[in-house]
């Protein structure tokens, strides 16, 4: 069953706006514009078709359709568009690539307990205890 998501928690980034930074949501977090630095959200980010990313994204899911020069931490779903293109390193759980989506970099598949770690060395944040999954 899709979870229902209310508009008013998803933190947006319209096109025309530049962003330069750090951005730490627990909500889902759609960008049109452009972005310069790292994202992290507990929940889904979806970059839009015109939207540009340099930088890493850290989230749980991604729905990706515009241009990125950075990494993804993906703690379970990367679903790489049509016409997108992304040069960098994917550390992710799943992939899905769909015809005419460009990327350039690494591939590897993680475990939830991999991703947890590589967060923590990503933000800074104490790496969790406990077994891996």
């Amino acid at each position: 069953m899709e979870q229902t998501v209310n508009v008013n928690e998803v933190s947006r980034i319209s096109a025309g706006t530049v962003i330069k930074g750090e951005i730490t949501s627990p909500n889902d977090i759609r960008i049109d514009g452009q972005f310069d630095g790292q994202i992290c959200s507990k929940g889904r980010v979806v970059v839009g078709e015109k939207a540009v990313v340099k930088g890493d994204i850290i989230c749980q899911n991604v729905d990706f359709w515009g241009t990125m020069k950075g990494n993804f931490y993906v703690k379970d779903t990367l679903a790489l568009k049509a016409g997108c293109s992304v040069d960098g390193d994917l550390h992710i759980k799943r992939l899905c690539v769909e015809l005419d989506a460009r990327f350039n970099g690494n591939c590897k598949m993680i475990a939830e307990g991999e991703f947890d770690r590589l967060v923590a060395q990503k933000t800074g944040a104490p790496a969790p205890k406990g077994p891996e999954k």
